[in-house]
């Protein structure tokens, strides 16, 4: 199928039978699951028995205790990023284009790299011997990550999708081992072959119109905070706020930022309960050496911009005007 999308439409019309149940195991994709469950554990039971765990390894940034082992650096540096990059980014955009659960266990193809890699680099280093069994698993786990993208297992019957045909990322913010998130300016993030598409702002997930078409009379009927920040993002602080027409209540230097103003301005009321929009610049610069520019929401109350970042602190206004760096 050319994509999960046109997969998910057609399983209920070739009316597979989906599992009872999780403990269904007369259904081929519960059956498959158990099976794979199973390798995994005595897979990590050999792993644990050739790498015992570091303490170190629940917390990679303490620079104290026994090293971390082969095992866990591989982890580290596999399953984790990979997991960040294609699990949790990648799969969680395709989930998007599903027009409906599909009723079934779903495997997700290349986004199983960090599973599958990490077991398959294990033993190609020759650091733990899996057996005959577990590698003839991994072989067959390992063809699929590379052939295809989700699928599902029925009786006689497996459901294949095409994985996508663009697929356009940047860098994670304090990523530690090259994780990415998706993320396209001008088009669809993550697209397939007819056409299924997500579209994708730093990470986030936003309708169509916030990265083609985004305008203030859009943003200010939006329910949802994220699109929101996203959409005023993407057009930019000062361009919404002069097409908005947000009434400007105080501003400020900023005592903790040299050089950078705060500005608090009334917030719109489609936005919800009445509040007041404080807008100020990261204290810390961004990878590509700029400063972002952003929203806080704030109390009705605050009567002045030093207030309401002494707000954001848990401080009040006068001790927030002697703050001599923020970040």
């Amino acid at each position: 199928m050319p994509s999960p999308a046109a997969a998910s439409a057609l399983i209920p019309e070739l009316t597979l039978r989906a599992p009872s149940s999780a403990l269904d195991d007369t259904h081929p994709s519960v059956r498959i699951a158990s099976l794979l469950s199973a390798s995994r554990a005595r897979m990590d039971e050999r792993i644990r028995r050739r790498y015992p765990p570091s303490s170190r390894f629940a917390d990679p940034g303490r620079t104290y205790g026994p090293p971390l082992n082969p095992g866990q650096i591989i982890r580290l540096l596999m399953w984790n990023s990979l997991r960040t990059t294609l699990f949790d980014a990648v799969a969680t955009a395709i989930r998007r284009t599903l027009p409906q659960p599909v009723g079934t266990v779903s495997w997700y193809g290349q986004q199983e790299a960090h599973r599958v890699g990490y077991y398959d680099a294990i033993r190609r280093c020759g650091l733990v011997g899996f057996g005959g069994r577990e590698n003839d698993l991994l072989d067959v786990q390992a063809a699929l990550v590379g052939a295809t993208g989700w699928w599902w297992a029925f009786e006689r019957v497996c459901v294949m999708a095409e994985r996508p045909s663009e697929l356009h990322t940047e860098p994670n913010p304090g990523g530690a081992h090259g994780e990415r998130r998706l993320h396209h300016s001008d088009r669809a993030a993550l697209e397939y072959p007819d056409g299924a598409k997500t579209f994708v702002h730093h990470g986030t997930i936003v309708p169509e119109w916030v990265v083609l078409d985004p305008s203030a009379e859009r943003i200010g009927r939006e329910r949802n905070v994220e699109i929101r920040r996203c959409a005023i993002e993407r057009i930019g602080w000062d361009a919404y706020i002069d097409a908005a027409g947000l009434t400007l209540v105080d501003r400020a230097e900023d005592p903790g930022n040299p050089g950078c103003l705060l500005e608090l301005y009334e917030r719109p009321g489609a936005w919800g309960p009445p509040g007041r929009i404080l807008l100020a610049v990261n204290g810390s610069v961004e990878r590509d050496s700029t400063r972002r520019r952003y929203g806080l929401p704030v109390p009705a109350w605050a009567p002045s911009a030093l207030d309401a970042a002494g707000w954001t602190y848990g401080i009040s206004g006068s001790d927030y005007s002697r703050l001599v760096r923020r970040t």
